[in-house]
């Protein structure tokens, strides 16, 4: 272990506690290459999207890229810089649905910000012009952001959490680059993350998902809208409100599968007022996906005619089926993924190295005999932090005479789904692949393309007005 401690010019004292790369576990030296090693081997033979790449983009540039990584890899000297050369190797394949995450202890940081509180809040409050000094507020903490250059420091006035509790401790750090913030986030336990932050009207600002920080001083005219948007965007749970005689909204922040209750449970208490409403607005913005069980009582709503979908094969190995095995006897799942995952293992267990179609049909069809009159006009809302299942939804939805998607581009993230998880030899990381794709993978890609909406909303339309454009339309 090494400790450095320095002091800059600009009131920050720092304390880096950096965890050196290569050291024993397990009887075994770890090294940011062997980790290398194991995650390449590991994915190359379980990963149902890697042949697909390699024959998209040939053999020749997987080579090369092998080799421009390794020598990065090489030079690896702490954990946290190992896992973003893994994941910079992984991400030669595709965006999501893969990962390296680090278990070990990641290198804790505790910078301290020395200057005046007092003067600080004295010289906010004088403060006319709008940028991100000032003093905000955050779950469990009061925070003080300062501007040191042409960059952004955010640091501790207050906070509820113990390992938060002296005052000045550099909570983040933000770097407007472009159109874009980037911030350095420091987590509870003070090490570190790389997050993409977005300033939200004069009062508001969000790093990544985790973090929504609400401006205390000094104090700048709040738009009635905007507080409304933020208000709806920022509960983690669904939610339903009647816009107006004629239109519902109902808002699906995720489609995680803790979610399914309490999504099942709001369509379930509004049933009968959906079904006599003339319109339906579903905002799905930033809704990252989860399991498609969690958007089942949402079907029958805005169901027509029949919903055609791409089926998917999963790729047999011997890591993939001891998966679907610790799924079919996992006390954790409800009895019917237990039984599905037996279903699959049985079938796959004795077809190694093969992609296997459960279903046995490359399309398959959802029927309802029953559609519903109401609502006769359903606008779903989307970005691009729409994914994954919620771009699974999206295809069944789309297919609906009711319904009409507006917004911008989801992500695109489908085709290589149904991840798993598996620890490293070194217990240091964590690796996540996919182990099935959609069987028609070349004829109806989505990753990386996404989902267009029907109604494209520019940047002349701010997002927090899509609600109200939407309705608009709606109601013509």
């Amino acid at each position: 272990m090494t400790v450095n401690v320095f002091k800059n010019a600009r009131n920050l004292t720092v304390l880096v506690i950096a965890v050196v790369l290569a050291f024993p576990a397990n009887g075994q030296t770890c090294t940011c290459k062997s980790n290398f090693e194991w995650v390449k081997k590991t994915f190359e033979e379980n990963d149902a999207g890697f042949q697909h790449i390699i024959d998209k983009k040939g053999q020749d540039a997987y080579n090369l890229h092998n080799q421009l990584m390794l020598d990065k890899i090489r030079n690896a000297k702490i954990l946290k810089e190992c896992t973003e050369f893994l994941n910079e190797w992984l991400y030669f394949f595709r965006m999501c649905h893969i990962g390296v995450e680090l278990l070990a202890k990641n290198d804790a940081v505790y910078e301290l910000w020395e200057g005046d509180i007092s003067q600080f809040e004295e010289y906010v409050n004088s403060k006319k012009g709008v940028d991100y000094e000032g003093i905000w507020e955050a779950k469990d903490y009061k925070i003080g952001i300062k501007k040191e250059g042409v960059n952004y420091i955010g640091f501790v006035i207050e906070s509820e959490v113990d390992s938060w509790k002296t005052q000045g401790l550099v909570k983040f750090r933000i770097e407007p680059t472009g159109n874009k913030l980037k911030t350095v986030f420091y987590t509870r336990d003070h090490s570190f993350r790389n997050y993409d932050a977005e300033f939200v009207g004069n009062n508001h600002l969000i790093i990544g998902s985790y973090l929504l920080l609400t401006r205390v001083s000094p104090s700048f005219f709040a738009d009635p809208l905007m507080e409304e948007y933020l208000k709806k965007t920022t509960r983690r749970e669904p939610c339903l409100e009647e816009l107006n005689t004629n239109t519902l909204y109902l808002r699906i922040p995720s489609f995680d599968p803790d979610e399914e209750k309490a999504i099942n449970k709001l369509i379930a208490s509004n049933r009968k007022k959906i079904l006599k409403t003339e319109n339906l607005i579903i905002d799905l913005l930033d809704n990252g996906g989860g399991s498609d069980v969690s958007f089942q009582k949402l079907l029958p709503l805005i169901y027509t005619n029949p919903i055609h979908a791409e089926s998917v094969e999963f790729l047999s190995t011997p890591l993939n089926v001891q998966m679907l095995l610790d799924e079919a006897t996992s006390k954790e799942n409800n009895i019917l993924v237990r039984q599905m995952a037996k279903k699959m293992y049985k079938k796959m267990r004795n077809r190694l190295g093969e992609f296997v179609n459960i279903s046995n049909d490359t399309i398959i069809t959802y029927r309802r005999r029953t559609v519903y009159q109401y609502p006769k006009n359903v606008g779903i809302i989307i970005n691009d932090g729409c994914a994954s299942t919620t771009e699974q939804f999206l295809l069944f939805a789309k297919q609906s005479a009711k319904v009409k998607l507006f917004g911008a581009n989801t992500f695109g993230c489908l085709d290589i789904s149904n991840v798993n998880y598996v620890e490293s030899p070194c217990k240091e990381f964590k690796l996540c692949y996919g182990t099935s794709r959609v069987i028609n993978i070349k004829d109806v890609a989505i990753d990386g393309i996404g989902i267009r909406p029907d109604y494209y909303l520019d940047k002349t339309i701010p997002q927090y007005k899509w609600v109200e454009f939407v309705n608009d339309v709606l109601n013509q």
